[in-house]
């Protein structure tokens, strides 16, 4: 066969055909994301075109560290490796620390708070446990979709369907049981608030140090939690500042299937005491690039892309049985996810951080939902 010398020292084999470099293959998705953005900047808001980068860096800490909130919780359970929710402790602490002056400070920032209920309860346990047969919450089947993991691609308009079922019924649910949300900024100040949330992260981290046998310590841990979780608060933080209000994934996806159904004369939502409600509303009306969540999940969907050269998906091939019951968990757990007020970035990332009590209600019930999850993943071979 002959050869080409295509540098000093280099050859390659005649009639074959260069890889296409990593920057080729990313250079589209820089396009339309720069494109986007400055679409956003000249006909939107200065403000969602900032969101849309926000997304970007999200999406590319999530997927660039494999920042997984599910498997963290899986590799605890079946390994005893805390170095997952060690990572996910780290995240809490450092976006706390900045998001509750932050609130403190500026008015027009908000908590992500959320009404301790029997709602919350179901909705947190059962989206613990879909979670881990989906292997993925709100936000990793968002950026395993731009991975492009085939279930979670296929998982992503069934929770999105799920999510506003879910919040089609939330009046109901919440009519079985609810009190008025707990805001601890709003209630201890930003230093009383922040000192409690440190302490509570603190013995959890001791609580999985203890059963795990194996203590917090940056120097063991493996780098990508360390810097994913740095990574994310500093973006979250972000997200914070610019749109008043904390990172979130699951009304975003609720909103697009609003929007679907109405289109489609199939939902009126002046019927619904949720969708009517003058806040939903608008955002219903308005085109999705005005909402701020739906342009950070869209971000995340491209900060994934970006990484996804690099990152090639090996997934194993499903069995139609797998992908009936991985199809199944994800349509409900969009549904609890409405219930409870948020997935494991609405509810435990931005609930805690911005020092609302249902966070810490959440954790605990998503957690034994987990428990159950990882031994129904295993009984069907996921």
């Amino acid at each position: 066969m002959s050869t080409l010398v295509t540098s000093p020292g280099a050859t390659v084999a005649a009639g074959a055909t260069r890889a296409p470099s990593l920057w080729a293959q990313r250079l589209p998705i820089a396009i339309v994301v720069l494109a986007l953005f400055g679409w956003l900047l000249w006909s939107v808001s200065s403000r969602q075109a900032l969101l849309l980068l926000v997304g970007v860096g999200l999406g590319w800490g999530l997927a660039a560290a494999r920042f997984g909130f599910t498997t963290g919780w899986r590799i605890l359970v079946e390994q005893r490796d805390p170095s997952g929710v060690y990572g996910q402790i780290i995240l809490l602490a450092l976006l706390a620390a900045v998001s509750m002056p932050m609130l403190a400070h500026f008015p027009e920032t908000h908590a992500a708070l959320g009404p301790p209920s029997i709602s919350l309860v179901v909705g947190a346990f059962v989206f613990g446990l879909c979670m881990q047969i989906a292997d993925g919450c709100g936000s990793g089947t968002l950026y395993k979709a731009g991975l492009g993991v085939p279930l979670n691609m296929g998982i992503l308009p069934l929770f999105a369907l799920g999510s506003f079922l879910g919040s089609v019924h939330l009046n109901g649910w919440l009519a079985l049981g609810a009190t008025e949300p707990v805001g601890l900024v709003q209630s201890f100040g930003a230093t009383g608030a922040l000192l409690a949330t440190l302490a509570a992260l603190a013995v959890v981290a001791v609580g999985v140090g203890l059963w795990s046998g194996q203590r917090f310590s940056l120097r063991r841990m493996p780098r990508r939690w360390v810097w994913g979780a740095v990574v994310l608060a500093l973006f979250a933080a972000l997200n914070l500042l610019i749109a008043g209000q904390p990172w979130g994934v699951v009304y975003g996806f609720g909103l697009w299937a609003a929007k679907g159904a109405t289109a489609l004369g199939l939902f009126d939502p002046a019927q619904n005491a949720f969708w009517s409600d003058p806040g939903h509303a608008q955002r219903l009306s308005q085109t999705l690039l005005l909402d701020v969540t739906s342009i950070t999940n869209i971000g995340i969907l491209a900060g994934a892309l970006w990484v996804a050269p690099r990152r090639p998906q090996d997934a194993k091939p499903l069995t139609g049985q797998q992908w009936l019951i991985g199809l199944a968990a994800g349509f409900i757990m969009g549904y609890s996810s409405r219930l409870a007020f948020g997935c494991n970035v609405g509810a435990m990332v931005s609930g805690i951080s911005t020092g609302s009590l249902h966070g810490w209600i959440w954790v605990p019930m998503a957690f034994l939902g987990t428990l159950i999850g990882i031994r129904v993943r295993r009984r069907f071979g996921f």
